[in-house]
């Protein structure tokens, strides 16, 4: 069975498994040149127009699973020299333009970029079009088209441009670090950063010293997840890789799902915050609401809090879908309770780093959460939790959710918020479509991924929230 969607992933998978596995045993800096020629060995390339050069790019692979450039504090980044293979983006004259007299697109156009040949074949002059599109409206031929590069229509944003040498550029200011652009690049261009070897480095060092234990949390999306194994197996790999213990992010589902809907009744209106990426779009794109945010950390800081102060000894790695969530672990609210976050995706690279097959490993037991908890993966989960937390705490307050499901969602409620005609008093904010079970570091995105999220919820024993949160 595939263990990934693409060839991307799994080129990406290569470059990180083998960047762990040097690091395990203590070899990755001196054999860190040789690394582009173990994953494309000999002289040939079916990937680039040569190997030299899909060597180069890989050397950049590399530097992005040890970290990425520090300089930069977005984890989503630009391999600039692998961003060259798509087409100039923008409005351009395809063949169908048929020379017509009309030249309607030449009159609508205001800053005179439109220019004809001997053929009366329409012509954009690129210096001069600002992209407003009037011209493709009044072709009768539906000539003229605006080609976007996928990172640019995956963008829901608008944070990548093209820029002077023709490859795309990520807008800080404006990137919410969902890493849909990640999934949707053909080339694997734009990355996110990992900190697999900060995960590697924090094992090894709790194998070596008693003083402290690595606790891996992970996310309720696991569950549709690694689909040619058993989520029990998964468990057992965690640890078999060194992981003191597995936990479950879900069960600071609960926790949130316990708080957030006292605090909806407390103030009437309220915004989940569980999703990062979509916690930073409300800060860049709608900065007046954010008061309305949630005050509750995610389910991966809230959990991550209690453990640790529970017990001093713990180190925490998130392991789930999201990059958001390795830009969540930087915030100064977050960094002192979780010690580092990977993806799916990165967990395949480990556990094959180490030569583990988690299909001939015993199956172990993961319940820690309830329904409620497990349910946060999927669009729709958290307003169903905060709905029965509502009903457990027996609090008098009519809920009137809207679940967003994805960006585009987020945006259309966020708006008429802002404008005071949204007729809801909670707002679920999602940034991926299908919520967390659409993260751009799932192995497998799909359908099927909801009903596996669903049944792993009614597995639980804890079949209440209260249940769930009354052994903490």
């Amino acid at each position: 069975m595939r263990k990934f969607d693409t060839k991307v992933q799994y080129l990406k998978y290569k470059v990180l498994r083998e960047v762990a596995s040097q690091a395990w045993n203590d070899t990755l800096l001196e054999n860190l040149l040789d690394i582009p020629k173990i994953i494309v060995p000999g002289k040939t390339s079916t990937m680039r127009c040569c190997v030299y050069k899909e060597r180069a790019i890989l050397a950049e692979r590399v530097k992005m699973a040890m970290g990425g450039e520090t300089q930069n504090n977005n984890v989503i980044q630009v391999i600039d020299i692998a961003c060259d293979e798509c087409p100039a983006a923008g409005y351009e004259v395809t063949d169908s333009c048929r020379g017509c007299l009309a030249h309607r697109c030449e009159d609508v156009c205001k800053r005179g970029a439109i220019s004809f040949d001997h053929n009366h074949v329409a012509h954009i002059d690129k210096s001069k079009c600002v992209e407003c599109g009037a011209c493709a409206k009044v072709c009768p031929f539906a000539a003229i088209v605006n080609r976007k590069r996928p990172c640019q229509i995956s963008c829901k944003v608008k944070a990548i441009s093209i820029n002077e040498d023709n490859a795309a550029s990520i807008d800080n200011e404006k990137c919410i670090q969902c890493g849909a652009c990640v999934y949707q690049c053909p080339f694997g261009a734009i990355t996110d950063k990992s900190f697999i070897l900060n995960v590697v480095d924090l094992i090894k060092k709790s194998e070596n010293n008693s003083k402290y234990k690595v606790y891996a949390m992970v996310a309720p999306s696991i569950s549709s997840q690694f689909t040619y194994a058993k989520l029990g197996q998964v468990i057992t790999g965690l640890k078999k890789l060194g992981f003191f213990t597995v936990v479950e992010a879900a069960l600071g589902a609960d926790m949130v799902a316990h708080a957030e809907s006292k605090e909806l009744s407390e103030k009437g209106f309220l915004t989940s915050s569980c999703c990062p990426a979509f916690v930073q779009y409300v800060k860049s794109a709608f900065p007046k609401l954010l008061p309305l945010v949630s005050h509750n950390l995610s389910p991966m800081a809230t959990l991550a809090k209690y453990i640790k102060e529970t017990d001093k000894t713990a180190k925490i790695v998130f392991i789930g879908p999201c990059t958001a969530k390795k830009a969540e672990a930087q915030l100064e609210t977050v960094k002192p309770y979780v010690d580092a976050v990977l993806t799916f995706e990165e967990l395949q690279a480990l556990y094959d780093s180490r030569n583990i097959d988690i299909t001939t490993l015993e199956e172990d037991v993961l319940d820690n959460a309830s329904y409620f908890g497990r349910i946060f993966a999927r669009s729709g989960g958290l307003t169903d939790a905060v709905k029965q937390g509502l009903i457990e705490q027996k609090i008098d307050f009519e809920l009137k959710p809207i679940a967003c499901d994805g960006i585009e969602e987020c945006r259309i409620a966020l708006l008429k918020k802002n404008k005071n005609i949204l007729d809801a008093n909670f707002i679920e904010g999602m940034a991926c479509t299908g919520g967390c079970i659409g993260g751009a570091g799932c192995l497998t995105h799909g359908e099927k991924n909801k009903s596996e999220v669903d049944k792993y919820g009614r597995e639980a024993l804890e079949k209440t929230i209260s249940d769930a949160i009354s052994v903490l």
